[in-house]
């Protein structure tokens, strides 16, 4: 089997033994008879993998009884939307940092709901960087305040937690369970799973159980947290096959330990950061402070040598390296699964295609 370095932003590279193991129980998953994809969603057999998962979040981020676990669906865009309607209400303020793509995202559908204040912007600055916690404006009374942790398509992370006065709720889609964080800060996290928690098709949402409590009960029932806390996330049909590949995805991550991970998406994104900082030849786009563990994101001279490395990078193995398509130049996505080999490979190419080329 031969198996490419895949540096997509998302979908992403899974662990390779949790796709093993779905391949195992494709056809017949512990003896039942049948694929995940077959069973219902109320049998006993479902019921084991979908707590599991939940147990296997609240333990990887230190929640306590206090938190809900949910899976939903429609990704962390949903809940752009779901945020605003049930906290946001008439006459009251939430504050939103917006440091890039999907924090403007955000922001835009909370505009539909209701008043945002702006905390902090740097989602234009050049080099890419996030806002320091003294350019963070808060508004006393707040509802609930707004960050991005990563920004997958600029490539850079918020290092910290801010203190905001107000109920804090972070989009994590792509550094989730990357790194040890005290997640109990956040009234709320959420997240697609499609970066470092499994495949697309549902979205994590952690959210304390006081906090869900305050939604507006005037919503339509699927648009409520409280409806889904109180159905453990089985008020409909739920992505049965994600929350089982999530499952899989997160028992890996308790074996191999969050800390020992953080580790080493430290250094996978080192050497990269270390061959363009050693070179005149590739330029990084994000501010050094604020460079992404998740997402590298670099510029070569031109254009036309950009399009050549892509090119060549996938005839020797390394694929989905393209840039996002709103700001090009090169980006390579390093998750919690990808692994250091994938990363040295490609930093031998990059020596190699500078010299051929520089």
């Amino acid at each position: 089997m031969a198996r490419v370095y895949n540096f997509s932003a998302g979908p992403a590279v899974m662990p390779l033994e949790a796709l093993q193991e779905a391949q195992a129980d494709l056809v017949d998953y512990k003896g039942s008879g049948m694929s995940v994809m077959e069973m219902s969603h109320r049998g006993k057999e479902y019921d084991a993998i979908h707590n599991e998962a939940v147990a296997n979040v609240k333990e990887l981020m230190g929640l306590g009884d206090d938190y809900a676990v949910l899976f939903l669906q429609g990704g962390a865009s949903m809940q752009f939307a779901m945020i605003p309607m049930n906290f946001l209400g008439e006459g009251q303020t939430a504050d939103y940092v917006n440091a890039g793509s999907w924090g403007t995202a955000a922001v835009k559908q909370a505009r539909i709901v209701g008043n945002v204040n702006i905390a902090a912007d740097c989602q234009k600055d050049i080099p890419t960087r996030m806002p320091e916690a003294s350019e963070m404006k808060w508004t006393p009374g707040a509802v609930y305040s707004h960050i991005t942790t990563n920004e997958t398509i600029s490539g850079a992370q918020l290092m910290a937690l801010p203190e905001t006065g107000s109920p804090l709720i972070a989009d994590m889609s792509s550094d989730i369970l990357s790194r040890p964080i005290d997640y109990t800060k956040c009234a709320m996290v959420y997240a697609g799973a499609q970066k470092n928690l499994g495949p697309s098709g549902v979205a994590l949402v952690a959210i304390r159980k006081d906090f869900a409590a305050q939604g507006n009960i005037s919503l339509p029932t699927m648009l409520r947290y409280q409806t889904h806390i109180d159905e453990n996330s089985l008020y409909n049909t739920p992505p049965c096959f994600s929350i089982y590949m999530l499952c899989l995805t997160t028992r890996w991550l308790k074996k191999f330990g969050l800390q020992n991970m953080f580790k080493q998406n430290r250094e996978k994104a080192q050497l990269i950061y270390d061959a363009i900082d050693a070179s005149k030849f590739y330029r990084g786009t994000a501010k050094k402070e604020f460079r992404s563990d998740m997402n590298v994101t670099f510029r070569l001279p031109t254009e036309e040598l950009e399009t050549l490395f892509i090119k060549q990078a996938s005839e020797a193995g390394m694929k989905q390296l393209k840039g996002h398509r709103s700001v090009g130049g090169i980006r390579a996505s390093i998750y919690n699964a990808f692994p250091v080999a994938g990363v040295q490979h490609l930093v031998a190419f990059m020596k190699d295609f500078e010299k051929r080329n520089g």
